[in-house]
């Protein structure tokens, strides 16, 4: 728990931040990173590899979104979360 509001507070924008793009991204990066490892030792697992797809798939509407309307934003993000494109 202590993790997530960490993660909040780096990307937040303003004081009670805690649903913007930035936010949602960085926390999806968070899970997704989590659940990578999970399915490294868990090759079986299909459920929860089904929600790793849909995490990766809706941090990239986020990541779309971000990129088409606030471009400085996006590169900042993509940046301090080591992503790629």
């Amino acid at each position: 728990m202590e993790s997530k509001e960490k993660t909040i507070s780096t990307f937040k924008l303003h004081e009670k931040d805690t649903g913007s793009a930035d936010v949602q991204i960085a926390l999806l990066t968070q899970r997704i990173n989590h659940l990578t490892e999970h399915l490294q030792g868990n090759k079986k697992d299909h459920s929860s590899r089904r929600g790793l797809l849909v995490m990766v798939g809706q941090r990239r509407r986020l990541l779309d979104y971000l990129h088409d309307t606030d471009k400085p934003r996006y590169q900042a993000v993509t940046k301090k979360l080591k992503l790629r494109r």
